[in-house]
């Protein structure tokens, strides 16, 4: 692999300036809607137990067609204190909350919960405190309850909300299906039928205490839950959550399909988790790798705090559809991830760290790499998002070799970092690495102990692109990732299947090495030869660096000419490009599986086109 540095893969771009007053303005914007005028003041008195002595109302403060500012009222109408309250309804399906404050709101399907603040709770005899938020829909509440009871404060005999039914229990669990079964809740008018929630979602309602699941997707996680409805059609609080672990583990002929979604794509980009949806792309991949943690001071930490759990998602950026809260707790890419895994349950998200620019901590951690080891436990198992991610990804570039820093570790780092990494992380957790694809003699692969190393890890993504660049500013012309090597290329070693090969030979399993493909290209300008190996006078001219552009500008400014060591090349006026297309990548996938291969990643996803041309073709091509 070059010398240069490959910019994509490691690419810092910072929050832009007041990225983090956004929040805050949106609040101060709804606090001041609530000067408006309120209007129709609704009491919604629906049956409930006569708990407490308070009431709550409702009101449409405003209305602006496509949305609504709402606003709750809750009076202790009672002689004595009220210490915390809590108001549930129901919207009609198409009206929800997109954003509260003064109060925690949550949903479960169509019904909504709002908890006071540990600052609004207490409400003295007489007291009022107020609430509000902003929806969408033309719905009106109902349903509703205070603190269990009647929002009108009234009492009705037999009003009471059905008790939780027990933590569901599992059998008969296989690839594709389980059955599950519940004791039965309690209510003082009978219980009419139950919803069995999957990972948040509804997926049955049934009369009877048993429920048989199906079309689910093999060795993949689950979570249970029951919610008890009345002859009133009051619905009681959820059960204890069960979680189930389909049968069967992932068939070791499939090809992984994976690719980097990186953080800073959020700001100049505007590529965001809900893109990988609304392209195809989620239900063309098995994996993602979150792009990237940083390796400081003998540790992970977080790299882009905002971008990763901070930024505040409006309902159209959102996977699924709903706003983040100004409170809520987790935002950003990491919980729009968590929607992506709730709508594609087969997608496997690993948290990845270091890159080109973040690679230089990894020679201090590495003097201890047990406290390494687990401070990158720590932080990927953080509760906030620990369901988010089902592993680690390691992208030190390079080990007892020379990137943007240079490390003199000795060969034996490697092996050592992912031993340590195994022990803490354990086998149910995915261990990988980036690394380099350098295969030249005394290269970087002959540094350090790839083929040790691969004991402990599931696969080794090999970065086999970014061989030739405009860092070479005057040439000559070259493929940044050619499959093979051809005639004239600038330097032996310099190609993929070299890398490849030269892994295997070391011992490490072809089943544990992906094919790298990128999904932009390398330029140069002031070239005047139409095939590689020309002159040229500099870089050519890329949207957010010099001598890059992503594919799906490329294809059409710059449409390929010819094809040389298996990838594309284009010559247009003095420019000269080279990328992947739809075609080559489709010659790429029948390399790896004529090469028995574990599959292919892509650096990154931001590159493809809106309909996923890149990885339509790698998921076509790595079909049986």
């Amino acid at each position: 692999m070059s010398t240069q540095p490959p910019p994509s893969h490691g690419l810092r771009r910072p929050a832009p300036p007041g990225a983090r007053l956004s929040v805050r303005s949106k609040i101060i914007a709804s606090l001041t809607a609530l000067i408006l005028p309120l209007a129709a003041l609704v009491g919604l008195a629906t049956p409930a137990q006569a708990a407490t002595s308070a009431t709550a109302t409702y009101a449409k403060a405003s209305d602006w067609g496509n949305g609504f500012e709402g606003k709750w009222s809750i009076k202790n109408t009672g002689t004595t204190a009220i210490s915390a309250w809590t108001v549930e309804w129901d919207f009609p399906a198409g009206t929800r909350v997109t954003s509260a404050w003064d109060a925690d709101v949550t949903n479960v399907g169509n019904r909504w919960t709002a908890k006071s603040k540990s600052w609004a709770g207490a409400l003295a005899p007489g007291a009022t405190v107020t609430f509000g938020f902003n929806g969408t829909g033309t719905g009106a509440p109902s349903n509703c309850k205070l603190n269990g009871g009647s929002c009108d404060g009234g009492t009705v005999p037999g009003d009471d909300p059905p008790s939780a039914p027990g933590t569901p229990t599992s059998s008969n669990v296989t690839e594709t299906g389980v059955t599950l079964a519940w004791t039965a809740a309690t209510d003082d008018k009978g219980v009419k039928n139950y919803d069995v929630y999957r990972d948040g979602t509804k997926v049955h309602t049934t009369t009877g205490l048993t429920f048989a699941d199906t079309g689910l997707t093999k060795a993949t996680d689950y979570s249970y839950t029951v919610q008890a409805r009345d002859t009133a059609d009051q619905l009681g609080p959820l059960s204890a959550a069960h979680q189930v672990r389909t049968s069967g583990t992932v068939n070791p002929g499939s090809k992984i399909k994976m690719g980097y979604f990186t953080q800073w794509g959020v700001y100049g980009r505007n590529f965001h988790i809900k893109n990988l949806d609304t392209s195809g792309t989620a239900a063309k991949i098995t994996h993602i790798n979150y792009a990237f943690g940083n390796v400081q001071g003998g540790k992970c930490t977080i790299g882009d705090s905002y971008a990763d759990y901070e930024k505040a998602y409006t309902a159209d950026q959102s996977v699924d559809g709903v706003a983040d809260t100004w409170d809520q707790p987790l935002r950003g890419n990491f919980n729009q991830l968590r929607e992506l895994k709730k709508k594609y349950p087969h997608i496997k998200v690993l948290f990845s760290f270091g890159g080109w620019t973040w690679s230089g901590g990894f020679t201090q951690a590495m003097a201890n790499p047990t406290a390494f080891a687990e401070s990158c436990y720590q932080l990927v198992e953080d509760p906030r998002w620990a369901d988010v991610f089902d592993g680690i990804d390691l992208d030190w570039e390079y080990p007892n070799a020379c990137g943007l820093t240079c490390d003199s570790s000795g060969p034996a780092a490697i092996k050592n970092m992912m031993q340590a990494f195994r022990a803490k992380f354990g086998p149910n957790n995915l261990l990988t690495a980036a690394i380099t694809a350098d295969a030249s003699n005394g290269g970087k692969i002959d540094k350090a102990d790839y083929a040790g190393a691969a004991q402990y890890i599931d696969w080794y993504n090999v970065m086999t692109y970014d061989f030739f660049g405009a860092w070479a500013a005057k040439g000559p012309t070259a493929p940044h990732s050619p499959l093979t090597a051809y005639p004239g290329i600038p330097q032996d070693g310099f190609n993929s299947a070299a890398a490849i090969n030269k892994l295997k030979a070391g011992g490490i399993p072809a089943s544990k090495l992906l094919l790298g493909v990128g999904f932009y290209g390398r330029g140069w300008t002031g070239v005047t030869q139409d095939t590689p190996g020309g002159t040229a006078t500099g870089p050519a001219t890329g949207t957010y660096e010099p001598g890059f552009e992503d594919y799906k500008v490329l294809k059409n400014t710059c449409p390929a000419t010819g094809t040389i060591g298996g990838t594309a090349y284009a010559k247009c006026g003095s420019n000269w490009w080279s990328y992947d297309t739809p075609s080559t990548l489709t010659s790429k996938m029948s390399w790896v599986k004529s090469q028995n291969l574990g599959g292919t990643f892509a650096w990154d996803f931001s590159g493809d086109t809106t309909n996923g041309e890149l990885i339509t073709a790698i998921n076509n091509g790595l079909q049986p």
